[in-house]
């Protein structure tokens, strides 16, 4: 998903983004959502959030 979608989903929910990292938005919105603000912490490369928006993109940047 590229950083203008992000914002785009963040603008939807009320976020102001200003020089906020995509990684922050994204913690952001998760939390604005009511799900677990956990986007790129999954050390062991491990998620049991199957249905997670960010799912994808977060296990890319773990390994």
């Amino acid at each position: 998903m590229t950083v203008k979608q992000i914002k785009e989903i963040a603008k939807a929910n009320g976020i102001k983004v200003g020089n906020m990292k995509k990684e922050n938005i994204i913690r952001s919105i998760q939390r604005a959502e009511g799900n677990f603000e956990c986007f790129g912490t999954a050390t062991s490369g491990t998620c049991d959030q199957y249905n997670c928006l960010w799912r994808e993109d977060c296990l890319k940047r773990i390994v």
